[in-house]
């Protein structure tokens, strides 16, 4: 990469860490935004539900509608959205003020997001395409994971306002640094809406959409659980508990790296191995999740294969819609939220049914069908097909 590309994908990861620090960032101040507005904590979970529901609508829409205008001018107005939906969180006091400051970013959501892996992808070689997306997937596993925690901290150690400046700050830098560092990037080849909605025609779309969505589910599906996982089948004391879920993360970031050069040097063989690898870990994780050292270990393993998952779902539906990569990327986006809603939904039923330490069952049956589909895929088109799709 050129130095100004790696100006550019910098400037993407930590724009993507703003946005999902955002969204996910909330949920480590959900018990502080219920005792400061009054309300019950289920109440302060739309602020996480309705968030992820709106990005799965907007998802393939809300890029479409702006894949003709310059990329920098694009980024711009997310970005300020975010800013000024930060901005009225901290000031506000009613909560109904403070949802829709939530939602109304939402729909600019996917549009940052499928912006940032198609920008990162175009700035290098199509070999290095992978790699360079790979680094700003970083950013999005630190902002799942990282936000959290900080928030919580933050909330604890100063105040609720404090924490949503966080997200404030974050956002702000970002849109300073975008508006200093990025070129203008003008859309020299526009696309009409119907040829990027051609892509659905294909059955090789649907079918890499049909991939995500249960690959997602068998990771998050899962991995929804595994606090509650930790504390009553491995008995972890609360402390090391949330050292292993630190770990995971870390891993998850590590995964990023390594799935973006995977995918480079053989994608379809990698990508058909993945299901392979994740039964075997939840297999490990039935038998030997009671024990506390074993479980750091596969918890470890677990982050790293989440991270490689969400390599593996981005450049799948963006292979088969390659003519269309800014309606492929919301297309992945929205793949993975019903993935993650499917899955959530589906684990809290075995583990209210069955008890916690079933709910790998849902992991390793989502990977099985996940892995069919993904043969079926690799039978019906040819690599060269796939590529070039």
């Amino acid at each position: 990469m050129r130095k100004g590309n790696h100006v550019l994908v910098f400037i993407l990861a930590v724009g993507v860490f703003g946005i999902l620090n955002t969204e996910m960032g909330v949920i480590g101040i959900l018990p502080a935004i219920a005792d400061h507005f009054h309300i019950s904590i289920a109440k302060a979970g739309w602020l996480v539900s309705l968030f992820a529901l709106v990005v799965a609508g907007a998802g393939p829409t809300m890029p479409l509608l702006f894949s003709g205008v310059d990329r920098k001018k694009v980024m711009l107005l997310v970005l300020g959205v975010f800013v000024l939906g930060n901005v009225v969180s901290i000031f506000t006091s009613s909560f109904t003020v403070l949802l829709l400051a939530r939602i109304i970013p939402a729909f600019f959501h996917p549009v940052y997001c499928s912006l940032a892996f198609s920008v990162a992808a175009a700035s290098v070689s199509k070999a290095e395409a992978p790699k360079a997306v790979a680094r700003v997937f970083v950013g999005v596993s630190a902002g799942m994971v990282a936000g959290v925690p900080i928030a919580s901290f933050i909330a604890s150690a100063v105040s609720l306002q404090a924490a949503m400046a966080f997200f404030a700050v974050v956002n702000i830098i970002v849109f300073l640094a975008t508006w200093a560092a990025v070129p203008s990037m003008p859309v020299t080849e526009r696309l009409s809406y119907g040829s990027q909605f051609s892509v659905l025609k294909k059955s090789l779309t649907w079918l890499s959409i049909l991939t995500v969505i249960l690959l997602n589910a068998a990771i998050f599906g899962v991995y929804s659980y595994l606090a509650d996982y930790l504390k009553t089948v491995t008995h972890m004391p609360a402390s090391l508990a949330s050292f292993a879920l630190f770990v995971y993360g870390g891993a998850n970031i590590i995964g990023n790296m390594v799935g973006g050069r995977l995918l480079s040097a053989n994608a379809n063989k990698f990508v058909a191995a993945f299901p392979f690898v994740l039964v075997g870990l939840y297999t490990l994780l039935f038998l030997f999740g009671q024990y506390s050292l074993p479980m750091l270990a596969i918890t470890f393993i677990w982050g790293i294969l989440g991270g490689i998952g969400g390599n593996i779902n981005q450049y799948w539906v963006t292979s088969a819609a390659s003519e269309a990569p800014d309606f492929a990327n919301g297309l992945f986006i929205s793949a993975c939220n019903v993935g993650t809603t499917l899955g959530a939904a589906a684990g809290g039923l075995l583990v209210s049914g069955l008890g916690t330490g079933y709910v790998v069952f849902l992991g390793i049956l989502a990977a099985v069908l996940g892995w069919v589909t993904i043969r079926v895929r690799n039978n019906m088109y040819s690599p060269v097909k796939q590529l070039s799709a």
